[in-house]
């Protein structure tokens, strides 16, 4: 065997493990070492990654095109128990942060805390500000405009939370922790996986799907992984880490 071609060999080796480690790069990450200023940078970067997303799921709610599909599991269980959609989604939310605390570790943060409840007041402000231009009485088009550019919206914001690594909301963390443990499958389609599982259960539990929900099962798992590594770096370089 020649020099040449054991180089070559010793090149493809190297090029295959860089891939596989990347390939296997987790979200979960030890911040123990992270001072008070750190967090205030990442609990900054958070906030404005979670106003980004929210403003998405404005868009996305306005155009009356469908739910997002965590809010269709939520639509179903409040149908069951007979309680109103918020307070289920802050039950909901705090039982998934409670179960994530005890079973794994390095994901529940500081910010999965501010994402759970300060998503709800953030839709609020940015549906009182763009209804009047955007609602079901809104031509076709813009309502299709504004779901799709909802999804992208979404689908970046969610990037800058998650990019912080200040923790993000418990909803999200679902698809988060699976991705992690499931070496094998790409985060977009474990996202989509789990985007499917709360739109066919909480649908089986009298939720409304509409064209948006399926749009939005299919989009916001390969946007959210196209948009990672564009936010990734800048973040970094902000975060000092």
């Amino acid at each position: 065997m020649t020099a040449q071609r054991i180089q070559s060999m010793i090149m493809k080796k190297k090029t295959v493990s860089k891939k596989d480690t990347v390939s296997k790069e987790k979200f979960a990450s030890d911040t123990s070492a992270r001072g008070a200023a750190g967090w205030v940078r990442a609990l900054v970067i958070l906030f404005a990654g979670l106003t980004v997303a929210h403003l998405g799921v404005t868009l996305f709610l306005i155009s009356e095109l469908g739910t997002d599909t965590f809010t269709v599991f939520i639509q179903g269980l409040s149908r069951v128990f007979g309680l109103t959609v918020g307070t289920v989604h802050v039950i909901v939310l705090c039982i998934l942060m409670a179960v994530m605390l005890l079973t794994t570790k390095g994901y529940v943060k500081p910010g999965t805390v501010v994402c759970a409840f300060c998503g709800g007041p953030i839709i609020d402000l940015f549906t009182w500000l763009l209804q009047g231009y955007i609602n079901g009485g809104s031509p076709m088009p813009l309502r299709i405009i504004s779901m799709l550019a909802g999804c992208v919206i979404l689908s970046a914001g969610m990037s800058i939370v998650i990019n912080s690594n200040a923790g993000t909301g418990p909803n999200d963390l679902v698809a988060v922790i699976l991705s992690d443990k499931i070496e094998a499958v790409q985060f977009r389609w474990v996202r989509v996986g789990c985007d499917l599982f709360f739109v066919v259960l909480g649908f089986i539990l009298g939720g409304t799907v509409g064209a948006g929900t399926i749009a939005a099962v299919f989009l916001t798992g390969p946007l959210v992984q196209f948009f990672l590594p564009k936010t990734r770096v800048p973040i970094r370089l902000i975060l000092k880490e």
